[in-house]
């Protein structure tokens, strides 16, 4: 009979466990921990039945728990369960379930005004957070409020201040300002107020210097946050200074934990052939990578031949699954990074560079472990049949996607790749118009797009901002991944599995009748009334390509669409027209994909084995690689959008063309398209009007003149002031181009 030994006792797993209070899971906790406590559910079933709050001890006490061990586990699960938000503590101590008082937890967003929501899973809205309450909370912090409808604001929730559950920054970044004998910290994140910074506290910083200020008392009603400089970044605004300050303002995680330190020192530079496991040794097919010129980490090599059918079509995918296993020191701090963070010129990475860019690295002529999806497509485009397994590979070529374009485009071959590269480059392009066709014929949305690439000098300063545009080679790839995250969701769902499906919504009710309305405004009728169909925005867009207002119907129609976000469970895809998506093709780079590997390798291989994830921990997994994917996308357009203003200092005074991109109450966004640059046009800068702003028509029209402005109107502008620290750039109009 097997026994489980506490402190000196000994407690019989088949017997009723030693606490006063029961719980179903205890033989759990017993093979777990040599000193068990109470599971999570026992102790909310206890102080769910408790009238009153009680602190630890009287928790202890009821419960029947003494020794030294057992305390500290109690406190501990205690203090995660307050985290978690299944408790809430008061200010004497005492425990309570959060739900029994009808309190929510939720995230506090700020806004520069003052006011802030409070954003939560469990509200159908967001609350509304006063200018007084906010001043107990600083931007995404977790809080439990309690929330009520107020009838002085036409029925919408407000949100009460409780309790704060984790604090969002313990550093804040930005500039410091003396005046009047006083110093405080002007926060880079204009959602923070400022941070009041005693003399003794400045530790040699200046007027006007960049700094890390430490926080060492968070604001409380009308005390303000009072914190210590820790950090001096100087006073000159460049390409890494912008970072640094990005980094800090948006809690990017950018150095690595002391237990990744020293993983990284064992993560091999070969693959071991004696510890492969089962694979496929597929070395000898001329898969290749095809990437930007700038690209370091590889982690997707495309190979195709013809069939009788149609077409072969390998996708290998680095396996980092196989380095980096569940709850392991680098899992751990790649979950809680979620994504690579890319900025101009560097990178944060998800994965240590001895991962990302060596062994997990698809790297020329070099073994590899991938996990490959081999699909065979019929000549319309439709995928017959899919297989996944681990495969032994070899790259055969680094290809770019200009080298690549100039091949397929003029047959030349300035790089030299072997034949056997050639063809399969040739059997690619013709899959790849294949699978394009298929794309518009089911209705896949493609909305036009410029982008641009922000150059940084040797002295760290922006030199240059060029238009790129993406060539045949782009799309290949893209269209290649598509094909195989649609089968990575199918075995996925069709084996149930745990993981992270990527899901994208049709359009919000409301946003489809803007548009409608918007259309009607144009005299356009289109194929659908309610609920639109990809395929409806595809014919759409069909229809209005010869008009001269497309790209203002186009601007429309993408601001129209939802947010993607990672879910547990598959929902399909509306941008794409797709009814099932995954992300399978970037672990080197994003969480998600690594969850998809995991699942996939878990069905092909260890089928009978129990699994990391169940669909609750799926869930949260998706809700956590949601927010940082987010949270990435906002840090790189803070510094994209910092850089362009230090790009833009030089352009003062001069006159420009400029197309509106933004039309609000307050005045007209307008864009270089050259540089991709948004400035602010002020109403007050318009022609002597009083002007009315129509939201569906996405217009400003004067009174007196009748004068319209309109999304994508043309504007001979010029350029007013340059705030580098806030990001803003101003315009002054001067007619219509």
């Amino acid at each position: 009979m097997r026994l489980i030994v506490i402190d000196k006792g000994c407690y019989n797993v088949a017997m009723k466990n030693p606490f006063n209070i029961e719980d179903p899971e205890f033989e759990t906790q017993a093979k777990k921990y040599k000193n068990p406590i109470p599971s999570r559910s026992a102790l909310m079933n206890f102080l769910d039945q408790q009238k009153k709050f009680l602190k630890k001890g009287a928790i202890a006490e009821h419960i029947g728990i003494s020794n030294y061990d057992q305390l500290a586990g109690l406190e501990a699960r205690l203090n995660s369960m307050v985290r978690d938000g299944q408790l809430i503590v008061n200010r004497r101590g005492g425990f309570g379930v959060r739900k029994k008082l009808q309190l929510i937890q939720g995230r506090v967003n700020a806004h520069s005004d003052g006011f802030g929501f409070l954003i939560s899973d469990e509200l159908d809205n967001d609350a509304f957070i006063t200018p007084r309450q906010m001043r107990m909370v600083m931007d995404g912090d977790v809080v439990v409020a309690d929330v009520k409808i107020s009838d002085s604001k036409a029925g919408k929730s407000e949100a009460f201040i409780v309790e704060v559950i984790k604090r969002a920054h313990t550093t804040v970044a930005g500039k410091l300002i003396h005046e009047e004998g006083l110093a405080y910290l002007s926060a880079d994140n204009n959602s923070i107020d400022n941070i009041m910074v005693p003399n003794e506290s400045l530790h040699g910083a200046q007027n006007n210097d960049y700094v890390i200020v430490n926080i060492k008392k968070y604001p409380y009603q009308s005390r303000p946050a009072f914190g210590e400089v820790i950090a001096v970044l100087g006073q000159q605004l460049n390409h890494e200074l912008s970072m640094q300050l990005t980094i800090v303002s948006e809690n990017l995680p950018h150095e690595w934990p002391a237990d990744v330190e020293k993983m990284r020192d064992k993560i091999p530079k070969e693959v071991d052939h004696k510890a492969l496991g089962p694979h496929k040794d597929i070395r000898y097919v001329p898969l290749i990578t095809i990437d930007g010129e700038d690209s370091r980490d590889f982690d997707d090599a495309v190979y195709v031949e013809p069939t009788k059918q149609g077409y072969k079509l390998l996708v290998a995918i680095a396996d980092v699954s196989h380095y980096v296993t569940p709850d392991n020191a680098l899992d751990r701090e790649a979950y809680h990074r979620g994504t690579s963070v890319y900025f101009p010129g560097k990178v944060i990475p998800m994965l240590p560079l001895e991962l990302s860019n060596g062994i997990c690295s698809l790297n020329p002529d070099q073994d590899r472990l991938s996990m490959v999806c081999e699909m065979h497509i019929d000549g319309a485009g439709e995928i017959q049949s899919y297989e996944f397994y681990r495969g032994l590979m070899k790259s055969h070529a680094r290809c770019t996607y200009d080298d690549v374009w100039q091949f397929l485009d003029t047959d030349k071959n300035p790089n030299q790749w072997s034949k056997k590269v050639t063809e399969s480059l040739t059997h690619q392009y013709r899959l790849y118009h294949i699978l394009q066709q298929q794309k518009h014929a089911r209705g896949g949305i493609e909305f036009n797009s410029t982008d641009v690439s922000v150059h940084i000098g040797e002295d760290g300063m922006v030199s240059d901002i060029q238009q790129y545009e993406r060539n045949d080679a782009h799309k290949l790839i893209e269209n290649f991944m598509i094909a195989a995250n649609v089968c990575a969701a199918r075995f996925l769902e069709k084996h149930k599995m745990p993981a992270a499906f990527r899901c994208h919504n049709p359009p919000p009710e409301t946003k489809v009748k803007d548009l409608l309305a918007f259309l009607k405004g144009l005299g356009i009728r289109p194929d659908f009334k309610e609920d639109p169909t990809p395929k409806d925005f595809t014919r759409l867009l069909d229809k209005i390509q010869h008009r001269e207002d497309a790209d203002l119907i186009e601007q429309v129609m993408l601001r129209s669409q939802s947010l993607a976000s990672y879910e547990a469970e598959n929902c399909g895809h509306f941008g794409l027209a797709l009814s099932h998506y995954a992300h399978f093709t970037s672990p080197i780079r994003r969480y998600p994909d690594l969850m998809v590997h995991r699942a996939i390798n878990h069905i092909v291989y260890h089928k009978n084995k129990p699994y990391f994830y169940n669909h609750k921990q799926a869930a949260e997994r998706c809700d956590q690689c949601s927010m940082t994917e987010r949270r990435a996308e906002k840090a790189s357009r803070e510094v994209d959008a910092r850089l362009k203003c230090l790009f833009m200092q030089r352009f003062v005074g001069d006159t420009m063309v400029g197309k509106v991109s933004g039309v609000t109450r307050f005045g007209l966004f307008v864009q270089l398209e050259q540089y991709q640059v948004d400035g602010l046009i002020h109403v007050t800068s318009l022609p002597n009007d009083y002007y009315q702003y129509d939201p569906v028509k996405h217009q400003l029209v004067g009174e007196r003149s009748g004068t319209r402005f309109r999304l994508t109107d043309k504007l001979n502008i010029k350029v007013a002031h340059v705030d580098v620290d806030d990001r803003k750039i101003d315009f002054e109009f001067i007619g219509k181009a």
